[in-house]
């Protein structure tokens, strides 16, 4: 294991951060981000289609728009990730997720549209942290006035997956043997 990606340590991102970077197994993140894909898309393609649009509550998102939401928030930490690791010093503005979700048209696309978006984008992304060079991981910048190490970022990526499949699974596809 390179150790560009190693876990980062708290000082590296805002305590958050640390609910998804805490899910996540030790061991090399590309490999993990890997291996994440094929789960997730393991348990999305076992949604009946007349399950999409479900919500566990009124108030709730649609498995569509949780789907929806992995992909905005993991284009967004990679965005952070490559912005960092090209300037240092950079403070991208934080992310409103339900604003972004309201103006998302998730909940109007095909679960296996959103399915086959999310997978282009983490093999472009496990690309992309594979391929960073030396010293790139602890570049540091700020997201939302928090400081944050590139390395951080892919651990967040896939807490921030975890978190939700196992949502997913718990809340809106109890029914599953």
């Amino acid at each position: 294991m390179s150790t560009e990606l190693q876990r980062p340590r708290p000082d590296e991102h805002a305590p958050y951060f640390s609910r998804y970077i805490d899910l996540v197994p030790d061991g090399d993140i590309v490999e993990t981000l890997t291996h994440q894909l094929g789960e997730t898309l393991a348990l999305l393609q076992d949604v009946a289609p007349e399950r999409e649009t479900h919500r566990y509550a009124p108030d709730k998102w649609s498995i569509r728009e949780v789907v929806g939401h992995l992909i905005d928030v993991e284009r967004v930490f990679a965005y952070r990730a490559i912005a960092i690791a090209r300037s240092d010093g950079v403070d991208i503005p934080s992310m409103e997720q339900e604003e972004w979700a309201r103006r998302s048209n998730a909940h109007e696309r095909p679960l296996d549209d959103l399915a086959f978006e999310w997978a282009s984008l983490r093999r472009a992304n496990v690309h992309m942290f594979a391929t960073l060079g030396p010293g790139t991981g602890m570049r540091r910048g700020k997201a939302g006035g928090n400081p944050v190490t590139v390395r951080s970022l892919p651990w967040m990526i896939a807490g921030h997956e975890l978190w939700h499949r196992e949502l997913l699974a718990r809340d809106y596809l109890t029914d599953r043997a």
